[in-house]
């Protein structure tokens, strides 16, 4: 009997170096690198193209082969081959269930590979074999991969040292937040939603043009996330506590529609990553064991173009209680928002905006990296374009020079020195053919050069203005969302019975008051009875020494305010954040509300529930110059202000009014001069203009207020000054001019009345609530105002003491004016 083994076994030779370590210390290191290498190798996206490591392989992979969106499709099997054997040694099946995956339209907001074949259904069915499907780039995909080639990104050898690899991709959009992303890593896992890539691309510019701009203000824009199967996410506390904190737990409702006359349900849209199949098979189940009560019929009838489930309902079911078994047990989920990307290859929980920024300074470094590049490039087609110029100016010489040497290298040489031409520009002459020598390519070539001179301007200064560079992200996000944006698809609902801070403020007419050194408060608009005109009225507020009343308004607690202020600044808050405090108190400082410099102050104020976009803000300043803004511009207005208009030095905003485009403007001055044009007369103008003049004022004269008014034959122009002194005259008698007139005479501010305070339309009906600067507070009918001509002194309206001055009036309009008895006595 033989054996292979070998008569003696030679002893062991001695280890070099022998180093003990504890058993659980090097379990512990190992394990740890081994979690590590799966967080950054396999499970994790990066934050800066939101891809895992196969995900970009494939791409690139795709790429280097030619597989884009512009050529034929190739064999899934073919592009796993490339990618398993050059760039990802795993095995074939997950890199092709990957690819499966980037082609499937409801796994995917906006899928990365353009698929032929059988990828699967919401049914849970499989995709075909690798050998049957085909696939390529889709379009949009193509724009992770844009200007790969112009050393935007790093590269990394790849497993063999054979071929290298990109790190990253280039990433033209946010592609982490637009499609997603999900895996489980060793001790954590990422779940991140996707997002309709319009809204993504706005918060992205939005961020860039404003970085100090909160999660709020992103929030703006990105309404939440935008799954691919549509579906509703009910309730918005979710979202926000996903993108301040990078966790959440949405509730994901589908899309269904009760049909009571045809006794059915018919569900058109399910929740992300639900199971169609599974979904139909497990309501069915609990319609045979009774769980769900009142169902006759199921059927799946869907089909390529849509989900269309139809639960037919039995004869006297009531539907409502269907529909809430529906949602209890199969028609809502929770979708789990963990937002941990890799930043610098270490994992990070991220919210909304530090995502964002990430991505921001990424596309930052690629253009940047990209513009070297290309101004190298350009610089060195300058170079040789000189040469060749250089050349066509001696053109006799030079050929006479090449001819007479002995060979290339000869010729070379002897231009560099003769013309002082370095090695590039002599070699690019000497390979240049006779046909070149023409007067048209003369020109053509300086030509060149020209366009080669501005492209080399234009890119050293994006390199050296971070404006610009910034600038140039932003137009090209823009591209991408006007090639690639689509219409939300998933909607957001209110959650029902869920109680809202907002829910606990009662509903009410309000007086906001607001001093010149920024201390406001609300109260209750009944908090005043009517008095008769002409009376001292009672203490409204205590301002502080040296502090003054500058203006009083009447709003709902729970509207939305703009609040414009003298510097032309506009900021935007809840009424009720404003505290409620009794009518004696001083206010609290609204510099803990809204951001005002020192010596800003709200002039104006006006609900957003008055308007919509088609609309316009129309404002004046007190140089008398008028302007109109679409309600649109002021949308978005960040939480600390956006610019409303520009003004001149000296000038201040002074009154604002919500307009349609039909009405006619009355401009009121501080001496008593009013003037009334068409609104048509003022264009519509953008945010940082200044305006047009609206009136000419004399000398020492300024602009006391502006009414915005459409039946002038039912109401009057009430008119105050500072002295407690007013009148009412019907705006008919303010007859129609052109803008930047002198106006006509409406009040005598001499003597007695002191100057004009503010100007209002009211009707008879209406209260007035009239504040001084000291805080004296009167309200009283508006009927009770004589109504008389222009060019009149007027009666008294509140009694001012000696010192004091009507600081502002609010009207409150008939219907919700009179909190009066019967016996009108306000009690």
């Amino acid at each position: 009997m033989s054996s292979d083994l070998p008569e003696e076994i030679p002893e062991a030779a001695p280890a070099a170096h022998v180093e003990r370590v504890r058993i659980e210390d090097e379990m512990e290191q190992s394990y740890i690198d081994y979690a590590m290498s799966v967080i950054a190798g396999r499970a994790l996206p990066d934050v800066r193209d939101g891809l895992k490591p196969v995900h970009r392989r494939i791409l690139y992979a795709m790429s280097e082969m030619g597989v884009t969106s512009g050529s034929a499709h190739r064999k899934s099997s073919s592009v796993v081959g490339e990618t398993m054997g050059d760039y990802h040694p795993h095995g074939d099946s997950a890199i092709y269930d990957t690819l499966v995956r980037m082609a499937q339209d409801f796994s995917m907001r906006y899928p990365l590979i353009d698929g032929q074949g059988n990828f699967g259904s919401m049914d849970g069915d499989p995709a075909a074999a690798m050998r049957y499907t085909e696939a390529r780039m889709s379009a949009i995909a193509e724009e992770l991969l844009t200007d790969i080639e112009k050393d935007t990104v790093d590269f990394q050898a790849n497993y063999d040292d054979r071929l290298t690899e990109p790190e990253v991709l280039p990433a033209r959009f946010p592609n982490l937040l637009v499609n997603g992303s999900s895996g489980i890593a060793v001790g954590m896992s990422t779940n991140i939603p996707p997002h309709n890539l319009g809204e993504v691309v706005d918060a992205t510019v939005h961020l860039i043009d404003n970085p100090d701009c909160g999660i709020e203000d992103l929030m703006g824009h990105i309404k939440g996330p935008d799954f691919p199967t549509g579906g509703n996410i009910v309730g918005s506390d979710a979202i926000y506590s996903a993108y301040t904190t990078g966790r959440g737990r949405l509730r994901v409702r589908a899309e269904y529609d009760i049909q009571p006359e045809e006794g059915r349900i018919v569900v058109t849209e399910l929740p992300y990553q639900e199971n169609k199949a599974r979904v139909v098979e497990r309501i069915a189940e609990d319609v045979n064991d009774g769980t769900i009560e009142g169902v006759a019929d199921l059927r799946d009838e869907s089909d390529r173009n849509g989900v269309r489930v139809v639960i037919e309902l039995k004869r006297g079911a009531n539907a409502d209680v269907v529909e809430n078994q529906l949602l209890e047990h199969h028609l809502e989920s929770t979708f789990g928002v963990t937002n941990i990307a890799l930043v610098d290859g270490q994992p990070e929980v991220l919210d909304l905006k530090e995502t964002l920024e990430e991505y921001v300074a990424h596309r930052r470094e690629v253009v940047r990296r990209r513009s070297e590049h290309d101004l190298a490039e350009a610089e060195d087609r300058a170079h040789i374009l000189e040469g060749r110029l250089q050349a066509l100016e001696q053109v006799e010489d030079v050929v006479e020079t090449i001819r007479n040497s002995d060979d290339r290298s000869a010729a070379i040489e002897a231009l560099g020195a003769d013309y002082d031409l370095s090695e590039a520009q002599a070699e690019h002459i000497v390979r240049m053919q006779l046909g070149s020598l023409t007067s048209m390519e003369e020109a053509e070539i300086a030509e060149e050069y020209e366009e080669v001179q501005e492209t080399i301007d234009y890119l050293e200064s994006v390199l050296a203005d971070e404006e610009k560079l910034l600038g140039v992200i932003k137009e090209e996000l823009r591209e991408v969302k006007a090639e690639y944006a689509d219409e939300r698809r998933t909607a957001i609902l209110e959650a029902e019975g869920q109680v809202t801070h907002e829910d606990l403020i009662p509903e009410e007419d309000c007086l906001v008051v607001v001093t010149e050194q920024d201390y406001i408060k609300r109260m209750p608009a009944d908090t005043f009875d009517p008095q008769n005109r002409g009376g001292k009225g009672i203490i409204g507020g205590d301002p502080k020494e040296g502090d003054r009343v500058s203006k009083v308004f009447r709003a709902n607690s729970h509207d939305y305010l703009l609040c414009f202020t003298n510097r032309g600044q506009v900021y935007r808050l809840k009424t009720y954040e404003v505290p409620e405090m009794s009518r004696t108190a001083r206010g609290k400082s609204a510099v803990n509300l809204i951001d005002l410099d020192d010596g800003e102050e709200v002039t104006a104020v006006v609900s957003t529930d008055e308007f919509d976009a088609e609309e316009c803000i129309t404002m004046v300043t007190r140089q008398g110059y008028v302007k109109r803004t679409s309600c649109g511009e002021f949308e978005n207005i960040l939480s600390t202000g956006i610019i409303a208009a520009s003004l001149d030095d000296g000038d201040e905003l002074v009154d604002v009014e919500v307009t349609d485009g039909s009405r006619d403007l009355v401009i009121a001055t501080e001496a008593g001069m009013t003037i009334r044009f068409d609104e048509s007369e003022v264009r519509e103008m953008g945010r940082n203009a200044r305006g047009v003049r609206g009136i000419e004022l004399r000398d020492g004269d300024h602009v006391a207020a502006m009414v915005a008014t459409g039946d002038a034959d039912q109401r009057a122009l009430l008119t105050v000054t500072e002295r407690g002194y007013g009148k009412r005259t019907p705006l008919s008698e303010y007859r129609p001019q052109s803008r930047y007139g002198m106006g006509l005479v409406d009040i005598k501010t001499g003597g007695r009345n002191g100057p004009v305070t503010t100007a209002k339309a009211v009707e008879a009906e209406d209260h007035i609530v009239v504040m001084s600067e000291r805080g004296q507070v009167m309200r009283c009918p508006v009927e009770d105002i004589s109504t008389v001509g222009r060019n009149t002194k007027g009666v008294k309206v509140m009694e001012v003491e000696e010192g004091d001055a009507v600081a502002s009036v609010t009207v409150l309009p008939a219907g919700d004016a009179s909190e009066e008895t019967e016996d009108g006595s306000g009690e």
